[in-house]
C-alpha cells in the first residue's frame, strides 16, 4: 500500500536532475572503394580522381584502384598512390572492395568478378542494359546505383548537369575547330568581328546542353537561335542568360529558314525515356549551306537527325550532302581530365556520407536523391522502366527500405 508520504518522497525525487537521453550517435564505418580501370568503348573518364581520393583516405576510407584506371585522364598510378590509395594490377582484387564506384555501365564479365552483396555506382544507360546483366547483378544481391539519377537537395541531376555543362560547352569548341581550314571546314572564325557578319549557329533544345552551347556561342560573338517544343524551357533559358536572344518552338517554316542560313547546328533534344524525336528530316540536311557543320550530342539516345551516324573519336565526322557531322555519343570523354574532376566532386562528398551514416544501406534510408538513383535494391529490381522494358518483377524501393 503507497502512503501519502511515499507519494511525497516519490514526487521529490521526479524534482531532482534526471540523465538526459540523449539519441546514440550512429557508428561511422571504414568504406572499402574500388575503382576499375573503365574497359567500355571510348570511356576515358575516371570516376575519382587522385584529390577526391586523397579525401576519401584522410577521412578514413580505405580506396583500391587498378593499374591505370586514370591513364586516359591523365592521372597516373603515382598520383593515386600518393593520394594513399592501394595500387592493384588486376581488376579482380578491385572488385573485392565493398563499394565499387564506375563511369560506365558494368560488363557480363565485370558482374561476374563482383562479390555477393555488393554496392555499385555507375551510370545505367536503360537503352544499352540488357536482361541478362539485369539479372546477373539481382543474381549476385547487388545493390546498384545509377549516377545519372542521383538527385541533389534541389531535386536536380548534379552529374547529369555536369556532364551536359561539358557536352555543351565542348559541342561549340568542336564546330569552331571543324569551321577551320586546318580541317578542311570553310576558314571561317566562329564568332564574331568588326565589319564582318557573325557566324550563324542554330541550337536545338533547350536544356542544360542547349544552355551552355548557347553561352559558350554568344561568348565568341555568334549569332544564335534556339528552338524547342516548351516555352517553359525557352523561358527559363531565356532568364538565365540574362540577355535576349532568339528563340522559337519547333516551327517547321521557321526552323527550315533558320537551317539553310546557319553556319553551326547543335542537336541538344533530350528524351525523358526512350530515343530522341528526328527533329531533322534528311531533306532539309539537303537544303543547308556547303561546308556547314552538325554536331549532334543527342545521337547517344538516337539523334535528332535524320542523317545522324554513330561515330567514334579516332573518327568523329563525316560529311553528307557537303554537311559536316559530328556524332560522338560520349563527348565529355573528349575532355576526360576536366570531366573526371567534374565527377569527383560530385562522387567524394556522397562517398564521404556514406561512410559518416555506417553505410550505403543506412545512408539510402536518410538520402532520398541517392534513393532515386538505387535501380536495385538487394538483388530486387526497384526501377519501373527497366521492368515494364524487361518484363521483369519490380518493387518500390521505399518499401523495401522500410522492409529492411
Amino acid at each position: 500500500m503507497i502512503t501519502s508520504s511515499d507519494a511525497f518522497k516519490s514526487f521529490k525525487g521526479s524534482l531532482l536532475p534526471q540523465e538526459e537521453m540523449l539519441e546514440v550517435e550512429r557508428k561511422k564505418s571504414q568504406l572499402s572503394i574500388g575503382i576499375p580501370k573503365e574497359i567500355s568503348f571510348q570511356e576515358n573518364r575516371v570516376a575519382l580522381g587522385p584529390a577526391a581520393v586523397g579525401l576519401l583516405v584522410n577521412n578514413g576510407h580505405h580506396v583500391v584502384v587498378q593499374r591505370g584506371a586514370g591513364v586516359e585522364a591523365n592521372f597516373s598510378d603515382r598520383d593515386y598512390s600518393d593520394a594513399g590509395a592501394q595500387i592493384v594490377e588486376d581488376a579482380k582484387s578491385v572488385y573485392e572492395s565493398d563499394l565499387l564506384v564506375k563511369v560506365a555501365p558494368p560488363s557480363i564479365e565485370e558482374v561476374s568478378m563482383m562479390k555477393r552483396g555488393q554496392t555499385l555506382i555507375s551510370a545505367l544507360q536503360i537503352a544499352t542494359h540488357p536482361k541478362n546483366l539485369i539479372q546477373k547483378l539481382m543474381e549476385k544481391k547487388v545493390t546498384a546505383v545509377a549516377w545519372d539519377f542521383i538527385m541533389d537537395e534541389e531535386g536536380t541531376l548534379p552529374v547529369v548537369r555536369s556532364m551536359g555543362e561539358i557536352a555543351g560547352t565542348t559541342s561549340i569548341l568542336i564546330a569552331s575547330e571543324y569551321l577551320s581550314k586546318a580541317q578542311n571546314g570553310q576558314g571561317l572564325m566562329l564568332g564574331g568581328l568588326t565589319g564582318v557578319a557573325p557566324t550563324s549557329v542554330v541550337i536545338l533544345g533547350a536544356g542544360t546542353v542547349a544552355e551552355f552551347a548557347c553561352r559558350a556561342a554568344l561568348g565568341l560573338g555568334a549569332s544564335v537561335k534556339v528552338f524547342d517544343d516548351s516555352i517553359y524551357k525557352l523561358n527559363r533559358l531565356q532568364n538565365s542568360l540574362d540577355q535576349r536572344i532568339f528563340t522559337s518552338t519547333l516551327q517547321p517554316k521557321d526552323l527550315i529558314k533558320a537551317l539553310k542560313r546557319a553556319d553551326v547546328v547543335i542537336g541538344a533534344i533530350r528524351a525523358p525515356k526512350g530515343r530522341t524525336p528526328c527533329i531533322v528530316t534528311e531533306e532539309m540536311v539537303g537544303e543547308m549551306k556547303e561546308g556547314s557543320m552538325i554536331v549532334d550530342v543527342s545521337i547517344d539516345q538516337g539523334g535528332c537527325f535524320e542523317t545522324s551516324e554513330v561515330t567514334t573519336l579516332e573518327a568523329p565526322v563525316f560529311k553528307k550532302y557537303g554537311v559536316t557531322h559530328y556524332c560522338v555519343t560520349n563527348i565529355a570523354s573528349r575532355v576526360s581530365r576536366t570531366a573526371s574532376c567534374a565527377l569527383s566532386n560530385i562522387f567524394a562528398p556522397i562517398l564521404i556520407n556514406i561512410g559518416e551514416v555506417g553505410g550505403a544501406g543506412n545512408y539510402l534510408r536518410k538520402s532520398t536523391g541517392f534513393r532515386n538513383g538505387v535501380y536495385i535494391f538487394k538483388g530486387v529490381l526497384t526501377n519501373e522502366y527497366l521492368g515494364k522494358t524487361l518484363n521483369l518483377p519490380c518493387q518500390d524501393i521505399n518499401l523495401l527500405i522500410a522492409a529492411f
